[in-house]
């Protein structure tokens, strides 16, 4: 697995030709406790860039866009009845959806976590 970060605060965690998207904990933290979340349904085709999900705060409402273009392949439909698992296990638990990769290339532009660490501290 190789986990990759967008300016925009999202995370994929990248196995074969699926990538597991969700918020960092930087982004969780920045929106303040999570009282909704929709994940997108399977089969949607996304384009990078596009909105894939939602997530609403007590503060306000966030899109998460996809890093990469592909298929939804999977969705944490849970996530919708427990949103506060965005606040409790942001990089983990409270993915958003899977998507199956449709140009692998697209990753290249991405963060590792060295860069987004450097990248959150200059903010």
């Amino acid at each position: 697995m190789t986990k990759y970060y967008t300016e925009d605060h999202e995370w994929i965690a990248v196995t074969g030709n699926v990538a597991t998207l969700g918020i960092t904990d930087y982004a969780q933290a920045q929106l303040g406790d999570v009282v909704f979340v929709e994940v997108p349904s399977i089969g949607r085709k996304v384009k990078k860039g596009e909105e894939t999900a939602v997530v609403e705060s007590v503060k306000a409402a966030s899109e998460v866009y996809a890093p990469v273009t592909g298929t939804v392949v999977a969705a944490n439909e849970p996530l919708a009845d427990s949103p506060i698992t965005v606040n409790e296990d942001p990089e983990g638990a409270a993915w958003f959806c899977k998507i199956e990769l449709a140009d692998p290339s697209e990753l290249e532009v991405l963060m590792d976590e060295a860069a987004y660490k450097a990248f959150v501290e200059g903010l």
